[in-house]
């Protein structure tokens, strides 16, 4: 077998199967779990446009990475739809062998102009996020007078588009949003979209984060099944970080992602590629490897299995398989976000409601 037909795996031996690839670090946004105005303000620093990897770039870094096993490519930003001309890059992916599928992670702010055309090149699903029903609580936590219906109309022109069924992504904050969660879930059944609470995490030192804010993967599935009864569903595939739960009565499903109480971290199949190029193999990981992608501004190096093994995850599962609990979760986050700068936060951010 030749060497790139060989399965691509880090130091865990976990095969790389997903790619996030950022296109951009800007987002029109500045909510409030990822992008606080207060450090993201106007004198703010973004990716210059010159350091940016170019659709040619990306695209050859994708075609590298499905040669070693990967299937899945994922959009995400910042705000992907804000990198001009993005329906031309997923025509170019798609074009890719082995890649089984295209999606793609968004606010929903440039969805609806932009829908059919991605359909058209190849996009398969989005991911639109969208934290509340209520307009105050919404335009509270984007900090950028977004209402909820204009998400509710992107989410309408995907589907028209063909881009369905619809992930919907609710970080849920206590004290915050927590009184939206009932709403959200009464909204979103039997509309054949799913709807999937995320667990509020750290992001290095850019959000306040304390692990008193965070509601509960489980508190959640109990609130809800008081009112619809739910019943765990199995995996769509190994790997998947969402637990699934379907309303008894065929009304749909939802998804957990609890980040913080239930570490994914033994099950993960994802790496990740920032805009400007660098790689990495864990959302925690305060740095990437910048060689992988670009050996200099006039090369790309094939992203070398070596490199990606030597990229340690900081959260490992324990021996027994059960992961970690959520006082070591916490205690390990706290340590980070004192050594971690306000970039690596919103980096983080980005990449992990996907």
């Amino acid at each position: 077998m030749a060497f790139a037909e060989l399965p691509l795996a880090d130091t865990l031996a976990r095969p790389v199967r997903d790619l996030r690839i950022s296109v951009t670090d800007r987002c029109q946004f500045r909510c409030t779990y990822c992008m606080p105005r207060e450090m993201f303000g106007r004198d703010f620093v973004f990716l210059p446009r010159g350091q940016l990897l170019t659709f040619e770039e990306l695209t050859r870094l994708a075609r590298i990475f499905a040669g070693l096993g990967v299937r899945k490519l994922r959009l995400t930003g910042g705000e992907p739809l804000l990198r001009r001309d993005l329906d031309k890059l997923v025509a170019m992916l798609a074009a890719i062998g082995g890649i089984g599928d295209i999606a793609m992670t968004t606010n929903g702010a440039l969805l609806a102009a932009n829908a059919q055309a991605l359909k058209a090149a190849g996009l398969a699903r989005v991911t639109v996020s969208l934290d509340s029903l209520d307009d105050t609580v919404f335009m509270a936590l984007n900090d950028a007078s977004f209402p909820v219906a204009a998400v509710l109309e992107a989410i309408a022109a995907a589907v028209t588009a063909g881009l369905a069924p619809v992930k919907v992504n609710m970080v849920v904050k206590r004290g915050c949003n927590e009184d939206s969660i009932m709403p959200m879930a009464a909204h979103f059944r039997h509309s054949g979209h799913v709807l999937r609470f995320i667990e509020y995490m750290d992001v290095g030192t850019t959000n306040g984060w304390r692990l008193d804010d965070v509601v509960p993967a489980a508190e959640i599935v109990a609130l809800i099944g008081r009112r619809w009864p739910l019943e765990p569903v199995a995996p769509d595939y190994p790997g998947e970080v969402a637990s699934r739960y379907r309303y008894r009565d065929g009304a749909g499903e939802i998804g957990l992602i609890a980040s913080v109480t239930q570490p994914f971290c033994r099950g993960c199949t994802r790496a990740r590629l920032s805009a400007d190029g660098q790689l990495f193999t864990c959302l925690f990981a305060g740095t990437g490897r910048p060689g992988v992608a670009r050996a200099d501004r006039g090369h790309l190096g094939p992203p070398h299995r070596p490199l990606l093994r030597a990229a340690h995850p900081p959260h490992r599962p324990r021996g027994g398989g059960e992961a970690e609990g959520g006082d070591v979760t916490h205690r390990r986050l706290e340590a980070r976000r004192h050594r971690l700068g306000p970039i690596w936060g919103a980096d983080a951010a980005r990449r992990s409601y996907q």
